[in-house]
């Protein structure tokens, strides 16, 4: 289920607020004068979304050094596109 506060509970109600993130493993999102503002969630859930993404800019970067294949911009994009056209269409 969707945990939904107000900014000021932050303030007011933290140490209920870490709670509920630590013991439910799910973010709590905090919201300001009705509108979203900003998500909480714990360093393990935050590494959870994280780790892969770093892990594969370590990897292009190992494989830089190794190369002088540079691509440009534009064909990486495009690329990127064509993928997720592809999978949209499945």
């Amino acid at each position: 289920m969707i945990n939904i506060r107000p900014v000021s509970d932050l303030r007011n109600k933290f140490p209920e607020i870490e709670e509920t993130v630590i013991s439910s493993n799910s973010p709590v999102f905090l919201t300001k004068n009705g509108y979203g503002t900003m998500v909480l969630m714990s360093i393990e859930q935050y590494s959870a979304l994280t780790d892969d993404i770093e892990r594969k800019l370590d990897e292009a970067d190992s494989f830089s050094e190794k190369t002088s294949i540079r691509l440009l911009q534009s064909d990486i994009f495009d690329k990127v596109r064509s993928r997720i056209n592809e999978s949209q269409e499945l």
